[in-house]
């Protein structure tokens, strides 16, 4: 075989070649010296599964219709080949196989960017930038590429980290490794592109660099992309810059590795038509992703360190959603009623969104007042019946469930809790010397705020010692989907027995309660009080 578009050939079993004409030459193919096994003039990628195919058709005396690179006369690069072959028996009953050669290039990157593009057709679906890049990434590895890595590119105008209008952190959002490759060491704080990568992400320009195995110019590179490079036998790197409404907001870099030919500028056009694509979801992972930082920024704007009183410790924490862009409703709060008295609240406002967020903020503002007029004699199922009149009044939130508590000194060392809860899961009291329990069951709250008016609201009241701790939190700490309540809030119980029998301070008791990350599906509100002596 020695030219494309069209060549025939007669070939033994063995591959060897025994007729091969040199009609219509469009591009010579590279031909092994008879030194030479044909196979070299094979992509490497390519030669398994080519030599495979060939055996069992030899084997099975069946046709071969395959698709395969083959090197270009005195270069590194390759053209994609359709062979088609028939076994037949010659005068002399020997098996050989005769076949056409013909050039099929065009045809196979049509196919290959129909491929990629609907690979891509989830990246509109994604929830998030990472999701977006993980989708991408593994579009073209390995088929394209050996390695993927994507960076979002942050926007210096906002956070001032490079004056010329490249940031100096870039953070990789996916990497995408063909199998055997080395992994990627974890790129810190202190990390940053080399200058051909900030040089694309100014330019808004593609870049293709081909360099031998031994590795990269050593001023082209970052020292850490540089030591993957070389220890991954990279021979090229395509650098392709996402670019949405003039700002260049990612950057991907390509690798091919493993001493595998470098892409070529036809490869490049077809990464350059994937990544683009993701230019419009891209877009709107970013503006989702805006309104939840802004959401977010607004939310916890209202979570202000508790106050406290002398004998008791106050911890609290927050932690939003780690899936989709959604931003809840949840709050804590503390006030301060006198030198003797705490009210503490902690409540959760139905939605996702920032209405749900802004909700939180007047209800848990009204809360506050309300608490701090009634002051410190009064009965917290009042302040909620006032709390629930004022809000449907103003036409608040469709359900609003909160705790809302008020604990006093009864003496130097005994803590009155007086509390009322309209919908929320049962607080957790950690006496000093006994196991964890809730004080009260799922059937003791009253109904949540704005279902009803005027509905009746009582007061449920329990007593905490010096050495006890009391734990109010919202039900994203316990609910999980296809879980019964019941049976979660009996594992938050055992957990967090484990964790005081282990010594565990209260602030990391706290934060170890959090379920795995990958389960954190809701917003997370907790705050927690300790008595301790009054000095």
């Amino acid at each position: 075989m020695n030219a494309v578009p069209q060549s025939l050939w007669v070939a033994s079993p063995e591959g060897a070649v025994t007729v091969l004409s040199r009609d219509g030459i469009a591009e010579k193919l590279w031909t092994p010296d008879p030194a030479a096994s044909w196979i070299e003039a094979l992509h490497p990628k390519d030669r398994d599964w080519f030599q495979r195919a060939w055996r069992r058709a030899a084997q099975q005396r069946s046709p071969l219709d395959v698709t395969v690179r083959v090197r270009l006369d005195g270069t590194d690069h390759f053209r994609h080949i359709k062979i088609l072959a028939a076994p037949v028996v010659d005068e002399n009953g020997k098996l050989e196989f005769v076949g056409t050669a013909a050039d099929s290039e065009e045809h196979w990157r049509a196919q290959m960017r129909i491929k990629l593009l609907a690979r891509m057709a989830s990246v509109p679906a994604a929830q998030d930038l990472s999701e977006a890049f993980l989708t991408t990434a593994a579009a073209v590895v390995p088929e394209l590429a050996d390695a993927v890595t994507i960076f979002y590119v942050e926007d210096s105008a906002e956070d001032g980290a490079h004056s010329s209008g490249v940031p100096a952190k870039k953070w990789p959002g996916h990497v995408g490794l063909a199998p055997g490759l080395p992994p990627l060491p974890p790129l810190d704080a202190e990390f940053t592109l080399g200058p051909v990568a900030r040089g694309a992400i100014e330019d808004q320009a593609d870049r293709l660099l081909i360099f031998p195995p031994d590795g990269p110019p050593e001023d082209g590179f970052s020292d850490v992309s540089a030591r993957w490079l070389r220890e991954a036998r990279a021979t090229g790197v395509a650098l392709l810059p996402v670019v949405i409404d003039g700002r260049t907001v990612a950057l991907a870099a390509v690798a091919t590795c493993q001493g595998n030919p470098p892409p070529d500028e036809a490869d490049l056009s077809l990464l350059r038509d994937v990544f683009q694509q993701m230019s419009g979801p891209l877009r709107r992972t970013m503006e989702l992703q805006s309104i939840r930082d802004r959401t977010l920024a607004l939310q916890q704007s209202f979570l202000t360190p508790p106050r406290t009183v002398d004998g008791l410790t106050t911890t609290a924490l927050y932690h939003p959603a780690d899936s989709t862009a959604e931003v809840g409703g949840d709050w804590y709060d503390a006030v301060r009623l006198c030198a003797d008295a705490l009210a503490l609240s902690i409540g959760d406002i139905a939605g996702h969104d920032l209405d749900a967020a802004t909700a939180m903020g007047r209800v848990n503002s009204l809360l506050r007042g309300l608490a701090y007029d009634s002051g410190p004699t009064a009965n917290p199922a009042t302040t909620l019946s006032r709390l629930d009149r004022i809000v449907q009044a103003l036409g608040g939130p469709s359900m609003i469930t909160v705790v809302h508590a008020v604990i006093r000194r009864q003496a130097p060392r005994i803590w009155r809790v007086t509390l009322s809860n309209a919908g929320h899961p049962p607080p957790l009291l950690i006496p000093r010397d006994a196991s964890p329990r809730y004080l009260h069951g799922l059937s003791a709250p009253d109904p949540p705020l704005c279902v009803a008016d005027a509905l009746p609201r009582t007061d449920l009241h329990a007593v905490i010692r010096e050495g006890d701790t009391l734990v109010f939190y919202t039900d994203g700490l316990v609910e999980t989907p296809g879980t019964d309540i019941g049976d979660s809030l009996e594992r938050l119980r055992e957990r967090t027995e484990a964790l005081v029998q282990a010594r565990v301070p209260l602030p990391a008791l706290i934060r170890k309660l959090l379920p795995a990350i990958h389960n954190r599906r809701d917003d997370i509100a907790v705050i927690a009080l300790q008595a301790r002596s009054k000095p």
